[in-house]
């Protein structure tokens, strides 16, 4: 099998999924109200149980690796720091300059990230990739808050920082991913009875995110200033992950946790950062068009991009 094949072979079963679920929206088969049903239970229990299990059960000092983390972690702050700076640079209104920052460093990891990783790399990789962004769910949606506070730090609308406190230290994904690190790192058992019931329920996780991705696809999004949401989307797809690349060699990872990275890197613009934006006074219709753009590009820089990782031996 040729490499292009070989990537193909990943990249696309994911994204089928994905045109599954718009599909099913389009035929009626399924509505408004199961995505909604269908996103709260992958959010709150599925996803929660699949990083807890797949995590928990795994030797913690075999797939921690801490280079990884801080490469990562510099990617996310530093593609905070340069979008928020042009954003300001180019004098952007204030609903805007969060919106755009947000929409270019703040990807899918749960439902996106994880899926490719898992796809790319199989359980060892998507272990690995979970203890990852057990420490980069927190990041990233700091930095989301202070992106779409920021220009609006001299009104008091909106919610405050207490409210957002709570729902970074509250996020399921986040109280999960912790709870399989702590299960780890103490080598705590895992009763037979819950290894194999967990193995049953954490089996809907993944299939069940990318379908609800596709459904709420809606070209419908694609409007506002597609000029800016098309400069968000190139950072997000191509800057970020070839920084974020840049970084981890700087720190000397290779191999799958090179990939891991850069994969999660190139995640396209995450789902909430729509619902973020709308309730922080940031431009929800632009937010949407980032998220439009991201998703559709990412099949062809995904593609790009593990090419360029099998060749580098990742």
């Amino acid at each position: 099998m040729s490499l292009f094949a070989e990537i193909l072979t990943i990249v696309l079963p994911v994204f089928v999924v994905i045109a599954l679920g718009y599909a099913l929206k389009r035929t009626g088969v399924i509505n408004a109200d199961f995505l909604y049903q269908t996103n709260r239970i992958v959010y709150y229990i599925a996803l929660p149980l699949l990083l807890f299990h797949s995590i928990g059960a795994a030797d913690f000092f075999a797939n921690f690796n801490p280079r990884l983390i801080l490469g990562s972690a510099a990617g996310i702050a530093v593609g905070f720091a340069l979008s928020y700076a042009w954003a300001a640079l180019r004098s952007y209104p204030a609903q805007i300059r969060g919106t755009f920052s947000q929409g270019a460093f703040r990807g899918n990891l749960a439902y996106v990230g994880l899926a490719i990783t898992m796809s790319a790399y199989g359980d060892d990789g998507f272990t690995r990739a979970g203890i990852l962004m057990g420490f980069l769910v927190p990041l990233l949606n700091f930095f989301a808050i202070v992106a779409l506070v920021l220009p609006h730090r001299t009104s008091n609308g909106g919610q405050g920082w207490g409210f957002w406190l709570r729902q970074l230290l509250l996020n399921p994904l986040i109280v999960a991913s912790f709870a399989g690190i702590a299960w780890s790192f103490f080598a705590l058992p895992m009763p037979t009875v819950l290894d194999r019931s967990l193995d049953i329920a954490t089996g809907m996780a993944l299939p069940l995110a990318l379908i609800a991705i596709g459904g709420s696809f809606s070209l419908e999004k694609l409007k506002g200033d597609l000029r800016m949401a098309g400069l968000a989307t190139g950072f997000k797809l191509v800057w970020l992950p070839l920084l974020t690349a840049a970084l981890l060699a700087l720190l000397g990872v290779q191999g799958i946790d090179l990939g891991i990275g850069v994969l999660f890197a190139a995640t396209p613009a995450a789902t909430a950062n729509y619902i973020m934006a709308h309730q922080m006074k940031g431009d929800a219709p632009l937010a949407g068009s980032i998220i439009m753009m991201s998703t559709l590009g990412s099949v062809a820089t995904y593609t790009a991009a593990l090419i360029l990782l099998r060749m580098a031996g990742a």
